[in-house]
């Protein structure tokens, strides 16, 4: 993005392509783009280098004046084989030329995404439409059109749904916004602040929980009711560090359907209202640390305070995947596994012991 930006913010025109839809074992998702130069650099990849040759002539292409362009490629076509894309997977690529005329509104965009602050950006990527437009989409306005007044209200209207849970992803209409018909195709590309990982527990294995959770694009805070404890000079990889009780804080503070929560307390007074609290939040995950002695008190105190035994199953507790792990960067890892295993629905087993795809299917855009 930064690349893309100076580029077109010093008046070139610079060629993007950006990954639009995979389908089984592709190897990057969608949203993933490369940005080629006027003097012929390639910045990002769309395939872990499958098929970043063929893609790049085409922006080249695309730069001298060929029209904007949606190009699939797969194990069904000929040419996957001979571009390299052999892992078993599909991926569609929209490559075009993007400068100060094509795309005015990119400037304003990368200001939101520098500042956090939610933005979509809607193109048409193929259909009877003009491919190639874009429509930029806050949560309060918008800016450039599809090509119609219609179609924008409706995009707008969707990608701003997709933006409330950060997902991209392809959406199709009629000519004129018609969610009936299908024969348009859009992109949609949210640009969400990070989700955020809520740590409680100013322990050595949150330590080490803060650091794989912020590589994993997390904003990560870590509370406890200790100041001793809750230094920033401990957790220097956490975003913020707050002094406050567990569920004081939990009670003050957002919590959407992308966060989650890993309580390493293990500590009565502080577990039971906090989990009382959390498993009444949308959270995408709610893990707690104990030993199994632990977990059957804990959940004994749960139910004494009125939980349900649907709410008590959303716990994840013991928390983490049966790694073996001992040390806390084990033990972060088993966690953080936990939670990449229940964003996706992977089943936590070993790849040579199961079948099928390796890559699961995100959820459509257009299940929304």
């Amino acid at each position: 993005m930064r690349e893309l930006v100076a580029a077109v913010g010093d008046g070139e025109r610079t060629g993007l392509v950006t990954v639009v839809s995979t389908f089984r074992s592709a190897p990057r998702q969608p949203g993933a783009s490369m940005a080629v130069t006027q003097a012929g650099e390639a910045v990002g990849s769309v395939s872990g280098g499958c098929i970043e040759g063929a893609v790049y002539e085409l922006a080249q292409e695309v730069m001298a004046g060929r029209p904007p362009v949606l190009q699939r490629y797969g194990v069904s076509d000929d040419d996957a084989f001979a571009v390299g894309l052999t892992c078993g997977g599909i991926i569609d690529v929209f490559v075009e030329a993007v400068d100060r005329d094509t795309f005015p509104a990119l400037l304003d965009v990368a200001e939101s995404v520098e500042a956090s602050s939610p933005v979509a950006v809607a193109t048409v990527v193929a259909g009877p439409g003009e491919i190639g437009a874009h429509l930029v989409v806050w949560p309060d306005r918008v800016a450039g059109s599809l090509g119609g007044a219609r179609l924008d209200d409706a995009v707008a209207d969707d990608a701003r749904g997709m933006l409330d849970q950060g997902m991209t992803g392809i959406r199709r209409y009629g000519a004129s916004g018609e969610r009936r018909l299908d024969d348009l195709q859009v992109f949609v590309q949210s640009f969400a602040p990070r989700p955020r990982m809520l740590v409680f527990g100013a322990i050595d294995f949150a330590a080490a929980l803060v650091r794989v959770g912020r590589f994993l694009g997390y904003h990560v805070t870590v509370c406890d009711a200790r100041p001793v404890f809750a230094t920033p000079r401990r957790f220097p990889d956490a975003d913020e560090v707050v002094v406050k009780w567990p569920h004081d804080y939990l009670a003050s503070t957002t919590v959407d359907s992308r966060t989650v929560i890993c309580v390493l307390t293990h500590d009565p007074k502080f577990d039971v209202p906090l989990l009382a609290a959390a498993v009444r939040t949308p959270a995408a995950y709610i893990g707690v640390m104990g030993s199994r002695r632990t977990h059957d008190d804990r959940l004994e105190r749960l139910r004494a305070e009125g939980l349900t035994e649907a709410e008590l199953a959303r716990l994840a507790s013991p928390l983490g995947l049966d790694i073996g792990a001992r040390t806390p960067e084990e033990t972060a890892v088993s966690i953080a596994a936990e939670i990449i295993a229940s964003r996706w629905g992977g089943s936590g087993r070993r790849l040579r012991d199961t079948s099928g795809p390796i890559h699961r299917e995100p959820l459509a855009a257009d299940a929304l």
